[in-house]
């Protein structure tokens, strides 16, 4: 009789997901995908997912600056309060960095309301990313309760966001999606890291993949690590 494959603690996640170089930028996207490809599951990633991958991203968020998401994903998936663990936050200022990651929401429309729990159960200030034509309506109402970030014109430029980013000290930059923010960062050859949990499910239907929006390209990436999780297996890949 087999025995059941083991899960890996904190520990030993943070050792698998360190970063050499805090100095060097970098962005990771971190996703959950079925083994036949579907990103979510009735509408939801979350349900693709279990304890093993919600281990995995709270140690991805506490080695990350900023965890950056879509409008889109903030919605569906119930964005608000989002912090790590109190363990966490002590790592972290051990290591000297903040206690909590800041969050940061990328959104053309700013299709955003102030008084959500994204902005109301924020732990941190939230960051709203957006462009110079967004409604100014919008733009007023999210001031208050967010620092915004204007890059570009017509269009969100997700390199120049990187660079100011960057420029706040935000250097270590986790995206948690959605698809078409993954596919304006990799069209624009900027993902550096891939962390992907594969679950252990079949899903069919016509649910998306990871990446949507962007035209068919080619990059090839490099596994890093392959860590089996029980039946989940956690997958880091990096630029090749």
């Amino acid at each position: 009789m087999n025995a059941a494959p083991s899960t890996p603690g904190r520990e030993e996640l943070i050792a698998a997901y360190a970063l050499p170089d805090r100095s060097a930028r970098r962005l990771r996207m971190n996703f959950v995908a079925s083994l036949d490809g579907a990103a979510t599951l009735e509408g939801r990633s979350g349900g693709l997912g279990d304890a093993s991958d919600r281990l995995a991203m709270q140690v991805l968020r506490t080695l990350a600056d900023v965890v950056l998401v879509g409008a889109g994903t903030v919605r569906v998936e119930g964005y608000g309060g989002v912090a790590v663990s109190e363990a966490d936050a002590a790592w972290r200022a051990a290591h000297g960095l903040a206690e909590q990651p800041r969050l940061a929401v990328v959104s053309s429309s700013l299709a955003l309301d102030p008084e959500s729990a994204f902005f109301t159960a924020a732990v941190t200030r939230p960051i709203v990313v957006t462009h110079a034509q967004a409604p100014a309506a919008q733009r007023a109402a999210l001031e208050p309760v967010a620092d915004v970030i204007v890059v570009g014109e017509q269009a969100v430029d997700v390199r120049a966001m990187l660079d100011v980013l960057a420029e706040r000290g935000f250097r270590q930059v986790l995206s948690e999606g959605g698809p078409h923010l993954f596919g304006s960062l990799l069209e624009a050859d900027l993902v550096d890291e891939l962390c992907l949990s594969l679950s252990p499910m079949l899903v069919a239907g016509d649910a998306g993949r990871i990446v949507r929006g962007a035209p068919e390209l080619e990059r090839r990436m490099r596994l890093v690590h392959a860590i089996p999780a029980g039946d989940l297996l956690l997958l880091r890949y990096a630029r090749g």
